[in-house]
Order: structure tokens, then sequence, then C-alpha cells
């Protein structure tokens, strides 16, 4: 195995030797408009436009200029192009790729990996991706199209666990021959690769002349690389950094104090500090949470025509916030990371938004059933099963009852997630696993549901039901917050409820 890395993957921030960057190799890629045809898509990589925003910042009431730069317009789709393809280089320099030899592996959110596997399919080598579940079917469809291998683990698994991408990532390393681990997290490369390109292109676009530069937080090298850059040649400039709701990277630390245990925008924010990130070139910190951000990409869509992603949703949201001390006349830069393409059936779905509250059920005065509330006797029963049982166990139990699936409770009586036969496939299949494990590596911890106590109607059920099989309906108590399952709502259901209430004169 060779590691392109300077360090362990909780290493400290702001180390003088890591961020030299000024002093460090460099790649600088000149954009030369009389070339008219480029050798190979990696060519393409990087000089994406900057982009006058105008309907959101006056709908805000902003007063300075507002400006995003598109780096979903990169080939691969996101801002990762440029790390992918530079850590490639910067390897095949160093003798640790070799063409048509080496393996690539990499763990990633998604966007790194498929600027990798983009890499990888031009200049021949074998891929293989790790990338939590959380991340999109998009994303993995994308990877599979440009050759990559993916291994899947627990969303819920913590950076240092066996189980986590960055841990399996580096198992597989081990393992295979000519295995290469880039390491994002750690290769000076990442911040690099902003400090060279990303940074010196917004400083070419605005002569110099910008006041604040807004990037959502991730691995971190983009803050990174374009904060050191901007020390450098435009010291007044602020630097903002955007993180989600959930994540520690913000300083100081009580901004990162939350309930918050899981959020679905992807591609930014950690529950560790990327060696990658350096903290002591960001002026300022703004945490994000889901409804912000992911409402705020449907409007850069929508108002600016901007087709991007839901971190760049995160970031504008940052910026607005951040931009409202600016004066007419400075300018403020926003870097929008990814593109739509990545989030088809997430939050550019209506329904996936609304299943998950970031988003109002829109009414539907024509149907008589749409306001009408549910009640207990609209579920289905279904069996439950102790946490504390084997997965052999639960399997008996869903074939014996012929139930679509088990809610799994805890020692309590709480509802911790339910088991499918489907998602156990799936977990076999593709998540390192056996039958011997605990049962809750085999839960599904991410599904649709709805609670009593929130007096939810027919209507938002129905289009619960328009991309998920089935909405598990629970009880939870006031005081103790123990969720009971109630029963699991499908369409049948639905549909039986409805007609027969119809047929009863409603």
């Amino acid at each position: 195995m060779s590691v392109n890395t300077n360090g362990a993957v909780n290493g400290t921030n702001g180390e003088t030797s890591y961020f030299n960057l000024k002093d460090m190799d460099h790649i600088v890629r000149v954009l030369d408009r009389n070339q008219k045809i480029q050798p190979d898509i990696l060519e393409v990589i990087g000089n994406t436009p900057l982009v006058k925003l105008n309907n959101i910042p006056k709908s805000e009431g902003l007063k300075c200029e507002m400006y995003a730069k598109c780096e979903f317009l990169n080939p691969g789709g996101s801002v990762k192009d440029r790390i992918a393809y530079r850590m490639v280089l910067d390897a095949e320099k160093k003798g640790l790729l070799i063409r048509g030899k080496s393996v690539i592996i990499e763990p990633t959110s998604g966007n790194t990996g498929i600027g990798l596997a983009l890499a990888a399919a031009v200049r021949g080598y074998r891929c293989i991706i790790v990338l939590p579940e959380k991340m999109s079917d998009e994303k993995v469809n994308t990877l599979n199209a440009l050759g990559a291998e993916i291994v899947r683990t627990p969303t819920e698994a913590a950076s240092a666990d066996p189980d986590s991408n960055i841990s399996v990532a580096r198992r597989l390393a081990g393992e295979i021959p000519h295995a290469v681990l880039l390491d994002q997290y750690n290769n000076p490369c990442n911040p690099l690769a902003h400090y060279d390109g990303t940074a010196e292109e917004i400083l070419w676009s605005l002569d110099d002349d910008v006041a604040m530069v807004v990037v959502g937080a991730g691995t971190s090298g983009t803050v990174s690389g374009a904060g050191h850059k901007l020390r450098e040649r435009c010291p007044a400039c602020v630097l903002v950094g955007v993180d989600p709701r959930g994540s520690i990277l913000a300083q100081p630390d009580h901004l990162n104090e939350t309930d918050v245990q899981f959020y679905e925008v992807e591609g930014i924010g950690y529950d560790f500090l990327p060696r990658a990130l350096d903290r002591s070139v960001v002026d300022r910190w703004v945490k994000v949470d889901d409804a912000q951000g992911l409402q705020m990409a449907r409007r850069l869509i929508r108002e600016e025509g901007l087709l991007c992603g839901g971190s760049s949703g995160s970031a504008m949201a940052g910026a607005i916030e951040a931009a409202r001390s600016l004066k007419e006349g400075q300018k403020c830069v926003v870097l929008l990371p990814d593109s739509i393409r990545n989030y088809m059936t997430k939050f550019i779905s209506d329904q996936w938004m609304e299943t998950r509250d970031f988003k109002p059920v829109d009414d539907r005065e024509n149907v008589w059933w749409w306001k009408n509330e549910v009640n207990s006797a609209l579920a289905s029963p279904v069996p439950s099963i102790s946490l504390s049982a084997s997965p052999i166990e639960a399997l008996t139990k869903l074939k014996t009852s012929r139930a679509p699936l088990l809610t799994v409770l805890n020692d309590k009586g709480s509802l911790v997630g339910v088991f499918t036969s489907d998602y156990a496939r799936r977990r076999l299949a593709n998540l390192a696993g056996s039958p011997a494990d605990s049962l809750d590596k085999f839960l599904v911890k991410k599904y649709s549901r709805l609670d009593l106590a929130s007096r939810p109607t027919l209507g938002k059920v129905s289009r619960m039901l328009d991309i998920a099989n089935f909405v598990v309906l629970v009880d939870t108590d006031a005081t103790t917050k123990i969720e009971t399952p109630v029963g699991v709502i499908t369409s049948e259901d639905l549909l039986t409820h409805i007609t027969a209430k119809q047929m009863n004169g409603k």
C-alpha cells in the first residue's frame, strides 16, 4: 500500500510545515482561450465562471455585490475535480501511481470519488471508492458509469469506527496489491489545488478587489487553500467558513453545540478535524441547518438559474448572513461546490422535502380527504423484535409473520429502527458483514415515519408514499420520549381507508 499523506486523519490544524503552501511545488494551469481543442476532459477542470447574483441579494436587501463561483460546471460536476486531478498528477510525478498497475482507493462523500473515477477512466487506473450509505443514488450511478468499484459503509459509523468509510478504505489499501490511498483529508494537494487554482481565479476575475469569500467546509482544502492565498494577496478580505449543524468544524466550539445527530446535506461537515483544515485562516464561521441550506439551493435554481447542489445552498445561506455587514460597492464571492445532478431524487423532489418537513405539503382543496388527520386505525400492525435478537432470529420472524418489516425495539421498548429483508440483503451484498453480526448492523435507521403527536394528514401520508414503500406510524410519550410503534401504512392501507370512507359517505 502507498499512502500519499503527511500524517494521521486527526492531525493538528494550522501546522506550519503542512500549510507552508507558498513554498511547495505548484502546478498552475493557465487558461488559454486561443486553444480551441483540449487534449482530454481533465484539461477542462478549473477556470469556472464567476457569475453575478442578482435576484436573491436584492430580495434579501443586501447592499454589496454578490458573485457565485460556479464549481458545479467542472467536468465531473463539482469543485472536487480540482483536488482529484491534482492528487493524481502529484502521485504520478512521485512514482506512486503507475498507469495500468496501480489501484486508486479513496473514502469520499462522492464528489472526490467522481473526480478520481473520471481521472482513472482517462488515465487507465482501477478505482475503488468507499462511500457512506447516506450518499445519493445519483452519485453511485455516476461512479458506476465511470467504471469505479463501490464499497458502501454505514452512515452512522464515526470516523474512527472500523466500519467507517475512512477505516474501510485504509484496510482495503493494506489488502489490495498496488493500492494507493490518495487520502484527501491529509493530502497537501487538497489545499494546494485551491491555493494555485480556485483562489487565483477569484482574484483574477475581480482584479484583487474582493471583500468577502464564503466557502463550505468539508475536507476543508478549499477553505484552507483559498484562505492562505487570500491572506497573501488580499489581506483585508474576510474568509467565511460555512459548517452544517451536526458537524464540529466551526470555531469557537460553542457554535457546534447542538442536539442534531444527522444532517441531510452532503459533502460538507465532519465529526473530526481533517488535517487539511486550517482554521487559523477563517475569519468567521456560520452554522446552517438542513432546512436553510436545501431551501436556499432550490432558490438558487429557481431565482438565479444556477443548477447547483444542496451544499451550494448552505454556502449561499451562510453568505447572506455574513454579507449583511458589507457596504455598497463591496464584493462578496460564494463558492457553489456541486451540481443538481447528484440530487434529483433528494432535495429536488418536492415529496422528499415534504417528508422531512423542509417544505409544507401543498393544499389540495379538490381532494376531500387531503386534510383529514391520520389515526391509528389506518396503520396495519406489524410484529416487533428486540434489538438484542440476532439477524437470523429477525429473518425467521419476518418470514413466518409474512409482514413487510419488523419494528425493532431497545430495552426500554422504544423504536430504534426497522428490519427488512431487502435491506438485509443489500447490507450483506454491499457492506462488510455477515449474519453473525449484531442486529443493529442490519437496521434501517432512516425511513419514512410519522408521529401521531404531530397530527399528520392523509395528504402528507400520500406524498410520503409517492417515494417510499411504507410509512411507520409511532406514538411518542411526551414525558419519557419513548417511541411506541403503532403500525405501518402502505399505499394499499391508504387506498382501502379512502375508498371505505367514500363508500360510507365520508
